[in-house]
């Protein structure tokens, strides 16, 4: 085995003993508890329900297109984001691919999509058929849970499609590089200023700042008003609210080095639970860690069709933990733009 690479350190049958002993725990939860990679867990269940199948995106999603509705998750380490869908249309490519449906509305990028794992589980309810992926640290980067509404022949189609040869129950991961933290240049935020004032599309925003050798939370704190101002902590929690209570579309974006998923339209339900701020809506949920934001910002990019406003929130690594923009399909930008401007900004800015 390759030095870099690292073995679960539990064998594949105490980890299903475990398992079998403490069920209740979410799976990311169980596997931190037990210092072992998500990967790792549900890789020792093939063979018992579980199966290995390719994870190469342009295989994978016109196959997942089959499905019908199902549930869409994608999560970092402080917020998930659960959408139900379908998986159409599909654009494919090397680099990054996306799906851009009404629902369901995602880019990835396929070098992180790894191990792939068709999960059959026995429930009270019924069988539990998902597909999960994890990348090379055994992270996961999206899950694909199949509803009763879903079609459950073409999901058994899927798996006999894309399973693979070497059905092992163990998976050796690489270590997850140390976060970045906020990257930043004061000395060029001149440059960072006069060059985000001509954006015109915010898919410019991460070319700029990595040219000028910044990143995301690091041009924040050097470029200053009008661009980035920040906000309380709370303010995520207050948009939240905001925007359910005055009906205001949004477009709440969540995502993790492999995936990123969108929520576009309006959201309902906000409810509180202990440290989590949680949308509970029919066809969108979010689950939020409130107590792991360390930063907000209010960020304005400007693009050919006006100015795109996002709220913006950090964990204490500098992580970007999720962005929300008003929703721009079909609707004006004023509804969102009044709402940003209601909420609570810090008295003194944060600076590199």
């Amino acid at each position: 085995m390759a030095a870099d690479l690292v073995p679960a350190p539990l064998s594949p049958a105490k980890i299903r003993l475990l398992r079998a002993e403490n069920p209740k725990p979410r799976a990311r939860d169980f596997a931190a508890l037990h210092g072992i990679s998500e990967a790792a867990l549900v890789a020792a269940f093939v063979g018992h329900g579980t199966t290995r199948i390719d994870a190469t995106v342009d295989l994978l999603f016109p196959l997942i297109g089959t499905l019908g509705d199902v549930m869409a998750l994608t999560r970092n380490s402080s917020c998930v984001h659960e959408r139900r869908g379908s998986y159409t249309p599909f654009h494919g490519g090397a680099h990054a691919a996306m799906v851009t449906g009404d629902e369901i509305d995602m880019r990835m990028f396929p070098a992180h999509w790894v191990h792939g794992f068709a999960v059959e589980e026995n429930s009270p309810e019924g069988a539990k058929r998902s597909l999960q992926i994890f990348d090379a640290h055994g992270d996961a980067v999206h899950k694909v849970h199949l509803k009763p509404e879903s079609d459950h022949l073409a999901f058994i189609t899927l798996v006999e499609t894309l399973r693979v040869a070497e059905q092992s129950d163990t998976v050796a991961t690489t270590p997850r590089a140390a976060p970045e933290g906020p990257r930043a240049d004061p000395a060029r935020a001149d440059d960072l200023r006069a060059e985000w004032g001509q954006m015109t599309d915010t898919h410019q925003f991460l070319k700029l700042v990595r040219r000028l050798k910044m990143n995301r939370l690091g041009a924040n704190r050097v470029v200053g008003s009008p661009f980035a101002l920040p906000l309380e902590t709370g303010a995520v929690t207050a948009a939240l609210h905001a925007a359910a209570d005055g009906k205001v579309p949004v477009m709440i974006f969540v995502g993790n080095q492999g995936c990123i998923q969108i929520h576009g339209g309006p959201i309902e339900k906000v409810v509180p639970m202990g440290p989590w701020i949680n949308v509970m809506d029919p066809r969108f949920n979010l689950h939020l860690r409130a107590d792991h934001i360390a930063e907000v910002w209010l960020v304005t990019k400007p693009t050919q069709r006006g100015d795109a406003v996002s709220v913006e929130a950090f964990d204490a690594d500098g992580e970007l933990i999720v962005q929300i923009f008003g929703y721009r399909k079909n609707t004006g930008p004023e509804a969102w733009q009044a709402l940003t401007a209601t909420l609570p900004r810090l008295a003194v800015e944060v600076m590199a």
